[in-house]
């Protein structure tokens, strides 16, 4: 007898992952992206189509989920997929589940018309950006669930970033985990994923799918980059990053467990751009994204001849195209000719419309109305401020006369030691460079001059000059002005800001790492005074400058402590 002939066939199992972007709060498009989604897995013959982490809801959904209303909802939206789905393969999708009389992180399993299985999330994320454990109930870990006869672990985000629950799928006879994520991106957080899921690998001796979303909600963007890892935790399957994509995976049982069966012909790894790239792309998908989902189409921004205002430009550019872009020049007796050629040049270079609208009349007329206040004084930042706050003011006028969006230009140096004019240069509803040192705006200016990609919409070649990108940063709200009279250089500037609010370093890790101590002071003292500013001028309950200082996570409230 032919053993060979009489050996029955492997037993498999195909996945169509969903790396797809929701909307916040729009329960009903969401659930229509999933059904039409779930037509192409099954046109493909997939036997599961899997969606990430709460994509019913949108992520991260925050006090939505507190509303009785909208858990409602979302539960009528499962009850639409499943029928709507009943044909074909199962659908996994996550979205929040109230029962037992409290909220959970969930993921569903929708088959043959009615909800198979629930899985629950066990690990809540309380850091960052993530506020879970405020607002989910921790579920106890669970057993796989079978898909065609194939026991199937479902790690849901942060599960799968501790040992615990994907080592009792493994314990309950999980053959397969399958992780869907709502991972915001990081500089460098593809590599953290991959590090972290070899780990789990490794622990089980299980392939693992980690499926990731896409698309900006807010402050956050979700980069995809969905993988999958065979045993032993080579890299079986990289998608892109931040495209959507919906991509067939397919498991074969063998000898020595399940394998990933290789696609015939595609590739199966994406390439994974460099750090300046994804920077880059996150801030034009964030632009986007927030552009759209707030009912933008157009925007503004005001254009001074800088390096911040230029690649705020480029990004917008990109992001609405340069037909849906207005720049504003807002001159002053102290701006200078060169820096209006400059703005001009980047408008032209990108195609955008620039209008130039000077406001030498506006701060003469607020000068004289305050004079008699000010009798005696001698000028000071407040004479700068009032130009920075008549720019603002000019700007909010033009958004709310034509319906655009206005971005504002302030990078996360000057941002973080209040180098910036509350009401004036913060004014805007979208800060493209909100996460952006200096001095990486200076390289991603370089690099957006250097490249061009077909997820862009402005155009090819040098955007920015590089005179722009050379020339000293001013303000130029007084004569001879130049950001190093108020800051230390930024190179300087950005290493010690980096520790302090990255890295949660004090002084003496500062001075350690070569700094000069007096230096490093100075910084801290002005992180803390803007951090304390931007406090005092939220909504809410106030402190007084000791307590503020004492209630501050950073180490270096000691020293504030000391010092007070």
């Amino acid at each position: 007898m032919d053993t060979a002939a009489a050996r029955p066939d492997p037993r498999r199992l195909r996945i169509a992952l969903g790396q797809l972007g929701p909307r916040v709060g729009d329960l009903a498009a969401n659930a229509d992206k999933a059904i039409a989604a779930h037509a192409r897995a099954r046109e493909a013959g997939a036997d599961l189509l899997a969606l990430p982490e709460m994509f019913l809801a949108g992520y991260q959904p925050q006090d939505l989920v507190l509303k009785p209303a909208f858990l409602r909802a979302a539960r009528r939206q499962i009850d639409r997929l499943a029928a709507a789905c009943a044909e074909g393969p199962a659908l996994g999708i996550g979205a929040p589940e109230f029962a037992e009389g409290r909220v959970w992180n969930a993921w569903f399993v929708l088959e043959g018309g009615a909800v198979k299985a629930v899985i629950r999330k066990h690990e809540l994320p309380n850091y960052g950006v993530f506020d879970e454990k405020r607002l989910y109930a921790p579920a106890e870990p669970q057993g796989p669930v079978s898909i065609r006869g194939v026991r199937v672990g479902v790690p849901i985000c942060e599960d799968a970033w501790t040992p615990e629950v994907c080592e009792t799928l493994a314990e309950t006879g999980a053959e397969i985990l399958l992780a869907p994520n709502g991972s915001p991106y990081e500089r460098g957080k593809l590599e953290q994923r991959h590090a972290l899921m070899v780990a789990r690998v490794i622990e089980t001796g299980l392939p693992l799918i980690y499926l990731n979303m896409t698309g900006g909600q807010d402050d956050q963007v979700f980069d995809g980059g969905s993988f999958a890892l065979a045993r032993g935790g080579r890299l079986a399957l990289q998608m892109p990053l931040f495209d959507e994509a919906l991509e067939i995976v397919e498991l074969e049982e063998g000898d020595e467990g399940w394998r990933f069966v290789a696609p015939a012909g595609r590739a199966a790894l994406a390439p994974v751009p460099g750090p300046l790239e994804t920077d880059y792309r996150a801030m034009v998908e964030g632009t986007r994204d927030y552009a759209a989902k707030t009912g933008f189409s157009r925007a503004v921004l005001g254009l001074s001849g800088g390096v911040d205002s230029a690649l705020v430009a480029a990004v917008a550019a990109d992001a609405l195209g340069p037909g849906n872009v207005r720049c504003v020049m807002l001159p002053s007796r102290y701006t200078s000719a060169q820096s209006l050629k400059d703005a001009a040049a980047v408008a032209r270079a990108l195609g955008c419309a620039l209008h130039e609208l000077p406001i030498e009349g506006a701060v003469e007329a607020v000068g004289r109305g305050l004079a008699p206040f000010f009798a005696g004084l001698a000028p000071d930042v407040t004479e700068e401020n009032i130009q920075s706050r008549l720019r603002g003011l000019y700007l909010m006028a033009l958004s709310n006369k034509f319906g655009e969006l206005l971005l504002s230009t302030g990078n996360k140096s000057e941002l973080a030691v209040g180098y910036a004019t509350l009401y004036g240069d913060m004014n805007g509803g979208w800060n493209p460079l909100k996460d952006v040192y200096k001095s990486r705006v200076f390289a991603l200016c370089r690099w957006r001059n250097a490249h061009h990609r077909p997820w862009m919409l402005g155009p090819a070649g040098e955007v920015i000059a590089p005179r722009i990108i050379d020339k000293p940063p001013s303000a130029e709200l007084r004569e001879g002005q130049r950001d190093e009279d108020s800051l230390p250089p930024y190179e300087r500037l950005d290493a010690m800001l980096e520790m302090l609010i990255e890295q949660d370093a004090a002084i003496e890790d500062l001075v350690a790492a070569g700094h000069d101590r007096a230096e490093a002071e100075r910084v801290e003292g002005l992180l803390l005074r803007a951090e304390y500013k931007r406090f005092q001028s939220a909504p809410g309950p106030k402190l007084g400058p000791k307590a503020f200082w004492l209630d501050r996570r950073y180490p270096i409230a000691n020293a504030w402590r000391d010092r007070e």
